[in-house]
């Protein structure tokens, strides 16, 4: 948990109490298939080599998510790690070593971006397995087509929150805190387009505001905060551009204070229109775009007018997952 919150950023807190549990989860279930896989899986075979291409938002659980299934049923894995978080992928390799795990059965290798095309397109290796931006994934895509290679790919992400008139604000705001701001939004499932119906929406956004203002921002390792550092500074300028943009474009922009250094607050643009780039684009930050919507079936066109599809949430007195 130390070591992924010294190197992404992230707080102790959920490196602690939420990525370090998953990960211990997955292992265990993992193992649990590999015990059970003569009798549950007979027929089934091992793919090979598996090329894992993991990004930097959860650097130790993605690589569980990938490598645990993969060992399990027999495949041999390459990893390459996100170029800025390294450390835990090379520390897991350390321990799979002191376990026993054989040589060559798991492997880590470093590099820049490029060097995950040149693991993808390698002819050893017989399935791509890739969490990280839509761009690349189509990159990785067009590279194995054609080569009789297996792929998987988890992309980008501009998941809606939809907040009906009938909810529980308080709730609701809570809900809309943790998903977004959780990871400083950096998450591909994130949270970052709410609607709120029109009758309640300034009433919400209030209260959302409010609720910012008690939000702390700190160092990695202080257990109290809510949001910790952004993984580097040019993905912090990254989302510094899209905000300004969308100031440039009249929006309104709340903002906290934070931090001098590699921060950004958490921030929440209202006053945009449904066809402006920080409503419709990937900001992967702590940045929430609120627009209004006056009936079920306007919240349902707005939400479902994306590039993307991976998560959603309807807040209502009947629903809410």
């Amino acid at each position: 948990a130390v070591v992924e919150a010294l190197d992404n950023g992230k707080s102790i807190r959920e490196t602690r109490d939420a990525d370090t549990a998953v990960v211990i989860r997955h292992l265990y279930h993992h193992a649990g298939w590999a015990d059970l896989m003569g009798d549950e899986m007979a027929g089934w075979s091992s793919v090979g080599v598996i090329g894992a291409i993991v990004p930097w938002n959860f650097p130790l659980m993605l690589l569980v998510w990938k490598v645990a299934p993969a060992l399990a049923m027999g495949n041999t894995v390459v990893l390459k790690p996100a170029t800025y978080t390294r450390l835990s992928a090379l520390l897991f390799a350390e321990i799979c070593a002191e376990a026993g795990l054989p040589a060559g059965v798991f492997n880590v290798v470093t590099g820049g971006g490029a060097m995950g095309q040149v693991l993808a397109e390698h002819p050893d290796v017989d399935k791509v397995a890739f969490t990280g931006s839509t761009e690349i994934g189509k990159v990785l895509r067009q590279a194995t087509a054609g080569t009789g290679k297996k792929i998987s790919l988890e992309l980008g992400g501009k998941s809606p929150v939809i907040v009906f008139d009938s909810a529980d604000l308080d709730s609701a705001v809570e809900s809309v805190v943790d998903a977004i701001w959780f990871n400083q939004g950096q998450v591909c499932s994130a949270g970052s387009k709410l609607l709120v119906q029109t009758t309640v929406f300034d009433k919400f956004i209030s209260k959302l505001k409010t609720r910012l203002g008690h939000f702390r921002i700190g160092q990695s390792l202080d257990k109290v905060v809510d949001m910790a550092a952004i993984v580097d500074e040019s993905q912090r300028e990254s989302i510094a551009d899209f905000v300004e943009e969308a100031r440039d474009e009249g929006a309104d922009v709340f903002q906290t204070e934070c931090p001098p250094g590699c921060f950004y607050p958490p921030t929440l643009i209202t006053g945009v229109n449904t066809a402006s780039r920080v409503v419709m684009e990937e900001i992967f930050g702590p940045v929430l775009v609120a627009l209004p919507f006056r009936a079920a079936k306007e919240a349902i066109a707005i939400a479902n007018n994306t590039l993307y599809g991976l998560g959603a949430v309807v807040g209502d007195k009947a629903h809410r997952g």
